[in-house]
């Protein structure tokens, strides 16, 4: 026999479909705000990978100027400053490969998807069919 008490946690069928709303969209929710996570830090290694890629850039025009520089002072026959040209050019064009290869391995980090939020997804999706 069925007493108040246990009819009054019996839950409608309403009550029922509005948790599993409820549910879902805090599934959803919780989601979408991983994928932006993932994007967001994805977007950060990008933005690090190109600012090393321009100043890659910057420091190769510094070091052409020297190098131009250094032309003209061998042309004049100074050693001394030719020689002083010469190697700062060399540092510069080091420092500009070092900069450009740190920035190539940052580009290379680069996932391009939220990885995560798509398995999560599809396990999502699994649980909710299964539970059909």
């Amino acid at each position: 026999m069925t007493t108040a008490k246990d009819s009054s946690q019996e839950r409608t069928i309403g009550q029922l479909v509005a948790d599993a709303t409820h549910d879902v969209s805090t599934i959803v929710r919780s989601e979408i705000a991983l994928a932006k996570a993932e994007i967001a830090a994805d977007a950060k290694k990008a933005g690090a990978g190109a600012g090393m890629f321009a100043a890659a850039a910057f420091v190769a025009l510094l070091g052409l100027i020297f190098l131009f520089h250094t032309i003209v002072a061998v042309l004049d026959i100074w050693l001394p400053e030719w020689a002083g040209y010469l190697i700062t050019t060399g540092l510069l064009f080091l420092v500009a490969a070092v900069l450009a290869v740190l920035g190539r391995n940052s580009m290379k980090k680069i996932k391009g998807k939220p990885e995560r939020t798509i398995k999560n997804a599809q396990d999502t999706v699994t649980a909710v069919k299964s539970a059909s």
